[in-house]
């Protein structure tokens, strides 16, 4: 049998990135200086005249909800459709994910933690698509303290989804030190941004570093699966009594949680692979 393996390439990868910090440090300001944001505000703060002044001079746009399937279906036009925005922002993701748990909650209880599983299901769908998504991607969150052994206090860390920053290339603790904003790097796989290293934060700093023609270029939306499509991959593979881990990996693999998000390249592959086993090809 052939060995698979290929040597490595690099892929130009969109900012992936989430912010946290305290009340009052500058979080929202420090994520709406990025080129052309489509701001999710759950907060309702956008609305200040200094956010307002500051959306205006990015040609921003804001949705102000605190309905986690609005945002999802938001998440989704903007994988799909064409349009001119270039940064997504989700300030902050800690009120949806705190609403997400309380009506987690009243569904199925909170007895052995069943409503964080619950949560997480849906969290899991939104960094899926937010993975896909081909724009830049800022997510805020509030800060809570980070406990080492007796309880004593190592620092601070994100008030979220517990795995929320596996999505990340990038994870900065904005700080204020007198009056000027820093941004601390708590994790990176960038080689521009070293570990634990400080720098006085500016979209201009960030672009230096990252690639300024990465963070501003033009989105490019994805096709979806068609109902049709979906239609017959669910034929073939009632018919061929496709084994559900099988299925499975092939929506893992294109971090789809469920068909109607699967890219329409990838399931006519699957699809093209199905008939191919019907006619004995494979």
């Amino acid at each position: 049998m052939a060995l698979k393996a290929k040597k490595p390439a690099m892929i130009e990868q969109r900012l992936k990135c989430l912010f946290y910090g305290s009340a009052g440090v500058g979080k929202t300001m420090a994520a709406i200086q990025f080129p052309k944001p489509y701001i999710i505000d759950t907060e309702g703060s956008t609305n200040k005249s200094q956010y307002v002044s500051a959306i205006e001079k990015v040609d921003g746009a804001v949705l102000v909800t605190l309905d986690f399937d609005e945002m999802i279906n938001e998440v989704r036009e903007l994988l799909t459709t064409t349009h001119d925005y270039k940064t997504l922002v989700i300030d902050s993701l800690t009120l949806l994910y705190n609403d997400l748990l309380e009506k987690a909650e009243s569904k199925v209880g909170s007895e052995f933690g069943r409503h964080y599983g619950e949560a997480n299901k849906r969290m899991k769908q939104l960094l899926n698509l937010l993975f896909r998504l081909d724009m830049n991607v800022i997510i805020t969150s509030h800060s809570k303290n980070e406990y080492g052994q007796n309880l004593s206090i190592l620092g601070q860390t994100f008030d979220c989804y517990k795995k929320l920053d596996y999505l990340f290339d990038l994870v900065f603790e904005i700080q204020k030190r007198g009056k000027d904003r820093v941004g601390v790097i708590k994790k990176s796989r960038i080689e521009g941004f070293p570990d634990t290293e400080s720098f006085p934060f500016s979209y201009d700093e960030i672009a230096r570093r990252y690639g300024r023609e990465v963070l501003e270029r033009d989105a490019i939306a994805q096709e979806l699966a068609t109902p049709e499509q979906i239609k017959e991959i669910l034929h073939l593979i009632d018919l061929i009594k496709v084994p559900v881990e099988t299925w499975q990996k092939w929506l893992d693999k294109t971090t789809s949680d469920s068909w109607d998000v699967m890219p329409k390249e990838s399931i006519q592959k699957c699809i093209d692979h199905l008939r191919s086993k019907i006619k004995g090809e494979v």
